[in-house]
């Protein structure tokens, strides 16, 4: 499963019940590029873009269950569409959501480390966990494309600044929103996944081996 991160404009809102449950909001936008890696020496930025409706399909089916996580791990859950305590929809510019974090969870050690982080600001990034729909099923759901290079010299070793390769999802299988702590740059907050694309137009590795436990 591969990890997304988050882009301004998303972010966490609490808020305590009369029954001891915790409402948590939350929101993952569209459109937003976060970077992966600067590209270190010699290599190339690498971004990626989640266009709008990409987590479409699995979201309008109600079917579908769906996880809210700490961290994206399955051990750790807050909250579920199954259980009715998880409700998300997809629009044009972000995927909302909101969660229904029952007393008992609170309770949790896991849901008490949680919600202490959120609620002193250190964890309120969101990050989706996800899968590349096979081709068979959709043909484009991913592309590479590569940023002109900049030839500006890099402020770090005097080198000429490469373009970015961008990594732009159309579709994508959403399983879980996670609630993450750890904001790489500014403008993302990011989880670490497997992305080693070997040409600009394509990704190469096949989807289902792209798995992180």
């Amino acid at each position: 499963m591969l990890w997304g991160g988050v882009a301004d404009g998303g972010g966490l809102e609490l808020r305590r019940e009369g029954d001891g449950s915790i409402r948590l909001r939350g929101s993952f936008p569209y459109g937003k590029p976060a970077v992966l890696s600067d590209g270190g020496r010699e290599g190339r930025p690498r971004k990626e873009l989640f266009e709008p409706g990409a987590f479409a399909y699995r979201i309008d089916d109600p079917d579908e269950d769906m996880h809210l996580l700490v961290g994206h791990d399955y051990d750790h859950p807050l909250a579920s569409r199954g259980t009715g305590t998880f409700s998300i929809r997809d629009t044009a510019s972000a995927v909302l959501f909101e969660a229904v974090i029952s007393r008992a969870i609170s309770e949790t050690s896991h849901g008490r480390d949680a919600l202490a982080l959120i609620g002193s600001g250190l964890a309120v990034g969101i990050s989706p966990g996800f899968r590349i729909p096979p081709k068979r099923a959709v043909e484009d759901a991913e592309t590479v494309e590569q940023e002109p290079d900049d030839g500006s010299p890099s402020p770090l070793d005097g080198q000429p600044q490469r373009g970015a390769l961008i990594r732009r999802i159309k579709a994508a299988l959403l399983f879980e929103m996670s609630v993450v702590t750890r904001p790489a740059y500014p403008e993302a907050q990011i989880e670490a996944r497997r992305w080693t694309p070997e040409t600009v137009t394509r990704v190469t590795d096949h989807p289902l081996k792209r798995w992180r436990a």
